[in-house]
């Protein structure tokens, strides 16, 4: 795909204010948000879904997560996790400028990986991991019990900047991220697809029992 292509397509939904401010707050602490491509991609899934209960891992400023909601029910509750209680403070006020209720966005502050544990199995209709890359593998194992049959989990940086498609980088953040495109490609009870938008978004159904 040219250039001219790839950013017509990344540029094809226009982000308001309120998410170019999100965006700003990003720069500021030294968060790198998704693209529009990448947010216009979620907003699509959560919207198909129905979504009434989404989790994230890694709410920065809020930016994924105001995409996700604006597709959700209108009673929808995004469960949002981040290690860093300062980006989940300016995500709360990317909510509150976009005008959603408080209850519908439940911030918790910790690691994924001790969070995940203690919510609802089966609960949530997706799943989006844009966290620690490392940990990739664990947080697809957590998702999957996670989410109801019908489910989707998704995984931002799916091509980590050209270096996943490059078999001579072997860093740990590569190497997790194609151990991850391995299991999720090898599960049966999956249904995969790897969309070339922003940084790659992995994206995979949970099947219903009997259907794979």
């Amino acid at each position: 795909m040219k250039p001219a292509s790839w950013n017509y397509s990344e540029q094809f939904i226009t982000e308001d204010e309120v998410l170019l401010a999100a965006r700003a707050r990003a720069d500021e602490v030294g968060v790198t948000p998704i693209s529009s491509g990448t947010g216009a991609a979620l907003r699509f899934l959560t919207a198909v879904l129905e979504a009434r209960t989404v989790v994230e891992i890694g709410t920065g400023t809020g930016v994924s997560g105001l995409w996700m909601l604006r597709g959700m029910r209108p009673d929808g509750v995004l469960t949002t996790v981040d290690i860093e209680a300062e980006h989940q403070r300016l995500a709360k006020e990317t909510f509150n400028e976009a005008g959603i209720p408080s209850q519908r966005a439940r911030t918790i502050s910790g690691s994924a990986l001790d969070v995940l544990p203690r919510l609802t199995d089966g609960h949530y209709d997706l799943v989006f991991c844009d966290g620690d890359k490392r940990e990739y593998s664990a947080y697809l194992a957590e998702a999957l019990r996670l989410l109801r049959p019908g489910g989707v989990v998704a995984f931002d940086n799916a091509l980590w900047h050209d270096r996943v498609a490059d078999p001579s980088q072997r860093d740990p953040e590569t190497s997790s991220i194609r151990e991850l495109s391995r299991l999720v490609a090898e599960n049966d009870n999956l249904v995969p697809v790897l969309l070339p938008v922003g940084d790659g978004l992995l994206v995979a159904k949970k099947e219903w029992a009997g259907d794979a």
